[in-house]
Parts: structure tokens; sequence; C-alpha cells
């Protein structure tokens, strides 16, 4: 899916470490890549292919927490929800888009369910036939469609600071309540933007997502530009973790540093 003319290769491993180190983060970065054909997937040098049925969670969890480097096909996954959202097995049927699956469930009626469906970045079927997802710093994907961590809210908040350090731009986020995965790798897919999400019950239950941490999903080269602005930021004394000031101080002295007057 990466147009590597477009997007120069980087040193990976040397933007993970730094991400980690910036941001404080207690899982790894990882990425994902499409492929059109499974055999560029399966190409993969020691490339882990399931011995059982995952949601695209757990796949996503061996990659942030186990530091593998996973390949799958849409047969690997237990259901069209997973496949839909990476485009894979053509899974957006018309039974998909009602929602029957989630009425009742997730959502009062079908109509509400549909709702739901309609509402979810995923990307289009019949472009590709597999997905692989490993830690960033392994670099045996190449370059990646998107790069991906779990952090606190207070970590996500600095690297979207870095961002918005030179070119600022606000960043408006989806939340599309369960199947959360498409407002993360879904929409950065997608729409080849940073995409922020609170994950969903799936990806904490099957995923191994801590009740703490939020996911960025984006195009690889905006990690190099939210590293660059928060080095910046750190030499102007703003850095991760943020430190408690006190609610009981005179702020004057505080906020003489941190904002001009």
């Amino acid at each position: 899916m990466t147009d590597t003319a477009a997007h120069p290769t980087h040193d990976w491993a040397s933007v993970a470490d730094e991400l980690e180190s910036l941001l404080k983060l207690r899982s790894i970065p990882f990425a994902m890549k499409l492929y059109a054909q499974r055999e560029e997937m399966e190409a993969i040098p020691r490339i882990r292919r399931p011995g059982a049925i995952h949601t695209l969670d757990q796949v996503v969890g061996q990659a942030s927490r186990l530091g593998w480097t996973v390949g799958i096909t849409a047969d690997d996954l237990v259901g069209a929800q997973c496949r839909a959202v990476v485009g894979l097995g053509g899974a957006k049927t018309e039974a998909w888009y009602s929602g029957q699956h989630m009425t009742g469930v997730w959502f009062k009626t079908q109509p509400d369910a549909a709702a739901h469906q309609a509402a979810m970045n995923c990307v289009p079927d019949g472009q590709y036939e597999a997905l692989a997802v490993g830690p960033l710093a392994a670099g045996r994907i190449g370059t990646p469609d998107i790069a991906l961590f779990y952090a606190t809210p207070g970590a996500m908040i600095y690297f979207i600071n870095g961002l918005q350090w030179s070119g600022y731009q606000r960043f408006d986020f989806s939340v599309v309540g369960e199947s959360a995965c498409a407002d993360s790798w879904g929409r950065a897919l997608t729409k080849r933007q940073p995409s922020l999400s609170i994950p969903c019950f799936a990806e904490r239950r099957y995923g191994g997502v801590l009740d703490d941490e939020m996911l960025m999903a984006t195009p690889p080269e905006y990690l190099v530009m939210a590293i660059a602005g928060m080095k910046a930021l750190a030499k102007n004394g703003f850095r991760y973790p943020f430190p408690q000031y006190g609610v009981q101080q005179d702020v004057r002295a505080g906020m003489a540093v941190s904002y001009k007057p």
C-alpha cells in the first residue's frame, strides 16, 4: 500500500527508540502493512502465521506486547467485523452493513446498528489479500503503511503538541464506539491522517489494552515530525511526564515560565 517514492525510508529503529524515550511508553511501537498478494506477506523473513483463529486485536497485541511480527489473511480472523476494517475477505456484505450481528448486543435497534456500521472507517474490499503487523523497530515489513503506539492520555497530548509545533493544524478525531479500531488503524489507513482512539471493549478484552491506554495510528512520517516537535518543546522546558505544580500554589511563577505574558 505504501508508496516508498512518496515516503522516504527512515531508520525506524531509531524512530521507535526516540518515541519510547520521549513518551515513556510501556508497550512496543508497531506497524501495519497491507499486501495485494498473500505471497508478499509470506515472503517476510521469519514471519509468524497464526495457528488459531484470532481477533485482529489479538494480533495487534502480539506485536505490541510480545514483539512478534505476524502475517494474516481473512481466514485467520474470527469474523467480518475484524476483516472489514482492513478490507480483507470481502467482509462488507449486505448482512454486515445491516448490523444485524450487533443488534440487541451493542445497539438497541437494527437501524442503530446499521448507522454504526456506516460510520466506521474501513479499507475498501478487493484491494488486499494479507496484512502484516510487527514492531516498528524490527523493520521487517519495510516501510509501513501506518505506525501505531499505545500511551497514556498525557503522552498522547504531548505527541500531538509535537505535531503542532511546526505547520500547525487542528486535529479532529472520531469515536465510533465499539469497533474503535475503525477510529485508529481503519481511519489512518484510509484518511492518511494521525488518528487517536479510545480503545473499545474488544481491544481491552482480547488485545490486552490497559485501562489507561489510548491508541495512536498514523502514517509513519508523522512520527518523525512529532519527535522533532517534542524535542523542540523539551528545550523550552516541556517534557513528559508533566510535573504537577500543585492545586493550592500561587500560579504566577509557573505561568511566567510556561506562558509568556
